[in-house]
């Protein structure tokens, strides 16, 4: 009887790129049925790992620094043990490069690490977005039929946020450090009135960051759900399933709701680049100006069907 398949799947961040990856990991486990299959990630990211129901096992990446050499020897003793036959490498950086060198003997290898196998070191697998890149890469090994994972797996009880129907999510926040990718929360507030004379209820979802901005547009639209540090990811994607619309910047919380097929219009500036940075969707639009404080609310409610 031929031994067993023992695979490994890396993907550590961000939240954005792994949301991007789930496609390709449902492909991976169709494409090995009866392989027992361990996800190395991060540890806020494991939650979507397990509940997928893509993987056997969970393995949290400590991200061993660069001169802790016990941490490595660590991380070397365990991969090794595993005694893995093929690794598919959805990260592709440098630090699992790194991890390559560390298995003895190698196994097959799916991913852009010199030796690799299954090598993919074309320009196209980083000339647009991650997901179509893991497409390319994995076509090396044999698997085709990527798509983008719906998350319909997702599941979350969003009934105490009590909000009206029909809604739309505003995601006014991103980033505290990129300020340039944020449009100014008083066009949101102006959207959030023509939303809610639509007859939609407005809902504001975010981080603390975001508390601010939201209150704004509170003020302005009372009728308007403040839901800023109330949402776990997973609420998010239910939220996203169930909305009629989500308008926001570029921002993680978009790529939650992208794929859930949600009506998704995502604001860029010229610091941003939507070939590469959109969320993936069936229903993605993105909307780029230079600079975010020259587009209006008219401009960007017109571009909007639902209204």
């Amino acid at each position: 009887m031929p031994e067993k398949e023992n695979i490994l799947v890396i993907k550590l961040s961000a939240l954005g790129d792994f949301i991007q990856a789930l496609g390709p990991m449902a492909a991976i486990r169709a494409h090995h049925p009866d392989a027992a299959i361990t996800l190395l990630t991060t540890k806020p990211l494991t939650g979507f790992g397990q509940a997928s129901g893509y993987f056997d096992d969970i393995w949290i990446d400590e991200r061993p620094r660069l001169f802790d050499l016990p941490g490595w020897l660590r991380l070397r003793g365990k991969l090794n043990y595993a005694r893995f036959t093929r690794v598919y490498d959805l990260q592709n950086n440098d630090r699992t490069a790194l991890y390559f060198k560390l298995l003895s003997p190698k196994p097959e290898w799916v991913g852009a690490a010199k030796g690799a196998s299954h090598r993919n070191n074309s320009p196209g697998r980083t000339a647009g977005h991650a997901f179509d890149g893991h497409v390319q890469t994995l076509g090396l090994a044999g698997i085709s039929n990527v798509s983008i994972d719906p998350m319909d797996w997702v599941d979350a009880d969003i009934s105490r946020f009590e909000i009206a129907q029909p809604y739309m999510i505003l995601v006014p926040g991103c980033a505290p450090n990129r300020p340039e990718k944020r449009w100014p929360a008083d066009r949101f507030a102006a959207l959030a009135k023509k939303i809610a004379t639509a007859g939609i209820t407005p809902v504001i979802i975010g981080t603390e960051s975001e508390q601010e901005a939201a209150e704004q547009i509170c003020r302005a639209v009372p009728q308007t759900v403040n839901l800023i540090d109330q949402t776990s990811l997973f609420d998010i994607v239910v939220l996203g399933r169930n909305a009629a619309a989500s308008i926001g910047n570029d921002t993680g919380p978009m790529h939650l709701i992208a794929p859930t097929g949600c009506p998704s219009y995502v604001l860029f500036s010229r610091h941003s680049n939507p070939v590469r940075h959109a969320p993936k969707g069936a229903n993605v639009r993105t909307i780029q100006v230079n600079d975010l404080k020259d587009l209006s609310p008219d401009d960007v409610a017109a571009e909007i069907s639902e209204l």
